[in-house]
């Protein structure tokens, strides 16, 4: 929930979110779309998608559990590498060389006020060296907490990041479409002639609906467009 969005946004959703699906078998048995109908208000619903499919996969496969190894969580769908490590380092306090934006944001500031494109490379060397391997989960903790005080106080070290690019405008892009579709698709099944009457061109529209239902996001029957109801 905290890819790309703000936590003061997350908070709120989250709390709703567990409550709707208090366990990794409640979220597994649930359908897309009761996922998607808790999930309104983040946006990114691929991201719901996601984690309905790997919290299918931690039961059907994993008995249940969340698997420890990297690897096995790398293969969970919507799981990369710095989620895994994420993992790793959150739930059991495992070492692990892992870089998020405030992290990046950090290391920058200190250690490369004069430098511009940095690479993560340079940025792990010097991760690897500091990190608290006796407590990584505090040491991250603190490390994102700070960096976030960083971006409020500097203009955003991340910037001299190679990685760095500035978030697309999501007024009048495709992603506000998609968002547009599911939320009428949520409240209640519609005709492409409904989903034509969104502010949107209808090739627009008509583009987005085809890779929503190549995703699997959403499910056709004759004229009718919905999102999924099983499980």
């Amino acid at each position: 929930m905290l890819q790309q969005t703000q936590v003061d946004r997350v908070i709120p959703k989250y709390k709703e979110f567990i409550r709707a699906f208090p366990s990794v078998h409640a979220l597994a048995s649930a359908s897309l779309g009761e996922v998607l109908r808790v999930w309104q208000g983040l946006g990114y619903n691929r991201r719901a998608k996601m984690l309905h499919s790997a919290a299918k996969k931690v039961v059907n496969i994993h008995d249940g559990k969340i698997p420890r190894e990297y690897e096995l969580l790398k293969e969970l769908p919507g799981v990369g590498e710095y989620t895994a490590k994420a993992i790793r380092v959150f739930s059991w306090n495992e070492p692990e060389v892992m870089i998020e934006t405030n992290i990046r944001s950090v290391y920058i500031h200190h250690f490369f006020k004069k430098r511009k494109m940095v690479t993560e490379k340079k940025l792990a060397s010097y991760i690897s060296k500091t990190l608290d391997t006796k407590n990584p989960r505090e040491w991250y903790s603190a490390l994102m907490d700070y960096g976030s005080y960083l971006k409020m106080t500097y203009p955003n070290p991340s910037r001299k990041s190679v990685l760095h690019k500035t978030q697309t405008r999501f007024k009048g892009s495709n992603r506000e479409i998609r968002g547009a579709i599911i939320r009428a698709l949520v409240a209640k099944k519609h005709t492409s002639v409904d989903l034509f009457k969104l502010p949107f061109k209808k090739k627009r529209i008509q583009a987005e609906l085809i890779k929503l239902l190549e995703e699997e996001m959403i499910v056709r029957n004759k004229k009718m467009f919905s999102v999924p109801e099983t499980t």
